[in-house]
């Protein structure tokens, strides 16, 4: 008799084992069983971002994506228990969709650089500089900013969510360079912030060309957050899902992802036979979450993502806004 247990890991390690050794497989084995078994008596479902690590991603979740996809998902999900495998701010996204569940994000340290950009406080002093021009906020924002702002978006969303506001100009924050990524894709006059990732600004153009010269063949495929300067030397720009899109439609024999380089590992498991070229940049706040992270929060519910009330009622309709504008297709 196989025991399906059994069988569960060793499909999980076809899948993972072209990032993950043998050695460090036995050490990975009996927490993903462990997480999995919890998972069951909590009641629990996890979700997991693209960024996260393979062993995360393709071992324990139950919901992967992009930041749009998993907050649709969490808005929807029939869980107890919410366990984000993602960084602060898409915790807060889930528990002001889900407020009746508990919402679980394993590591307090998991934050986000365009999401310390930005304050509330910011955010309306933007509003009394340019009275009645609308805010729109990246989903990469507290619960605080999303409550002073008119609605929200994601990579994937962000010129549909400009264009059906019918303003003739916006407020753009915090990224600088998605900011300036939409104003060349739409009429709309972009007032932007002076935000950034940490991960995606390390790519440099040079380094673009640099790939075409080693590899002429290769397709280039870049997150609108990264440098105006890269984002001209792409053959592709889109969001986290609009990148794997590109690669179902067109399967590449050879392509470089230019966002967080653990996207390529987990990317990478679903398409045999495409090379991933790679110039790594990763998320530091994406590694602070753990398979022992989320076994422990599991074991604890700790620690639980909680939202002022006062605060929850504007986020909670900024991102509902944002969930009402379906994502376009990039260039």
């Amino acid at each position: 008799m196989i025991d399906s247990n059994s069988q569960s890991l060793a499909d999980v390690y076809e899948r993972v084992r072209h990032v993950v050794t043998e050695p460090e497989w036995q050490l990975f084995a009996p927490l993903i069983a462990e997480i999995n078994r919890l998972k069951r008596e909590r009641s629990a479902v996890i979700l997991a971002h693209n960024y996260q690590a393979a062993v995360i991603y393709h071992g324990i979740a139950d919901i992967t994506g992009d930041s749009l996809q998993l907050a649709a998902k969490a808005r929807d999900a029939q869980a107890e228990v919410l366990v984000v495998c993602g960084v602060h701010f898409m915790a807060e996204t889930a528990k002001l969709l889900n407020p009746d569940a508990t919402v679980i994000l394993p590591h307090m340290g998991a934050g986000c650089s365009l999401a310390d950009s930005i304050t509330a406080a910011d955010v309306l002093e933007l509003r009394a500089r340019y009275p009645g021009v609308p805010v729109v906020s990246y989903v990469n924002t507290s619960a605080a900013v999303k409550a002073v702002s008119d609605i929200c978006c994601t990579s994937s969303n962000a010129v549909q969510v400009v264009e059906s506001l019918g303003a003739s100009r916006v407020i753009f924050l915090p990224d600088e360079h998605l900011a300036r990524f939409v104003a060349s894709q739409t009429e709309t006059e972009i007032i932007a912030w002076s935000g950034e990732c940490i991960v995606h600004v390390e790519f440099r153009a040079d380094e673009m060309r640099a790939l075409r010269r080693q590899y002429p063949e290769i397709k280039i495929i870049a997150h609108p957050e990264c440098r105006d300067e890269v984002l001209r030397e792409a053959d592709y720009v889109g969001s986290t899902t609009g990148l794997v899109d590109y690669i179902a439609a067109h399967r590449p024999p050879r392509v470089a992802l230019i966002t967080e380089c653990t996207m390529a590992d987990n990317v990478a498991a679903e398409f045999a036979g495409i090379e991933f070229i790679q110039p790594c940049a990763l998320c530091p706040y994406m590694k602070r979450i753990t398979l022992e992270a989320v076994r422990d929060s599991l074991l604890s519910l700790q620690p639980q993502i909680e939202i002022a009330p006062e605060v929850a009622h504007g986020a909670r309709q900024a991102v509902g806004r944002m969930l009402g504008v379906a994502p376009g297709v990039r260039r």
